[in-house]
Formats: C-alpha cells, structure tokens, sequence
C-alpha cells in the first residue's frame, strides 16, 4: 500500500554538460527531472558543478513513498494514460489519476514522488 511522507531533497538547475559530469553520492537518489534540473534525495551539501550559475536550493515540496512493482503496476495500468518505459531503473513523469506524479521504477519496486499540494487528493486516488 503507498505511504506518501515528505521527502528531503536538494534541487539542482544547470547546465546540461555540468549535471552529466557531477559526481553523485552512492547512496543519492538523482532524479534527472529535466535535462537542466535535477532532484536529489537525500538532500546534499557542499556540491560543485562545471557551471558559475549553477541553482542549488534545498527542496521540500514533495511526499514520497515505495511501492511494491507488481501493486504499482496494476494501479498505473488504470490510472496512467501514457506508456511507461520498458527498461528499468527509468525515471518517467506526467499526471498518473489526474495528479503530476515522477516515478522512479525499478525491478522491483516503483517510488512515487508528488508535489506536496496534491499528496491528499493522489493518496485518495491511489487503489491497488
């Protein structure tokens, strides 16, 4: 069942060239949300990038919760319109029950990451 709890994040906006050459941390999940913009969790500090107007501000506008693949799966297949990527792990986003949703799929399981306006009416929505 998906458990939406708000999330920690560092948000990124640069150069595309800067965002291909950052090094990560391993533990980082980094949700190239844009090919100029990227989402982190768990937040990071200190980060420099290959650009002088690099935007690096702490973001914690979204809720955020895991879900089992096949659970996922079945509730995406009656509430999003548009086809989700074949290869795993992806990061894809669009509206998912009328609400702007990114999720990031693995194998085996799918995060779920919501802006946090809209976490009550998505959590309403949700039906595995």
């Amino acid at each position: 069942m998906l458990e939406l709890k708000p999330i920690s994040a560092t948000r990124i906006v640069a150069s595309p060239a800067a965002l291909d050459k950052a090094v990560w941390p391993v533990a980082a999940l980094v949700l190239r949300v844009a090919s100029d913009e990227a989402l982190i969790t768990p937040p990071i500090e200190g980060l420099t990038l290959d650009d002088p107007y690099a935007i690096i501000v702490p973001d914690g506008g979204f809720a955020a919760g895991w879900v089992a693949a096949e659970e996922a799966l079945a509730f995406l297949e009656r509430a999003c319109e548009w086809e989700l990527p074949s290869q795993r792990p992806a990061l894809a986003q669009g509206a998912v029950a009328g609400v702007p949703v990114k999720l990031w799929l693995e194998e085996e399981r799918v995060l779920f990451v919501v802006p946090g306006p809209y976490v009550h009416d998505f959590g309403e929505r949700y039906l595995p």
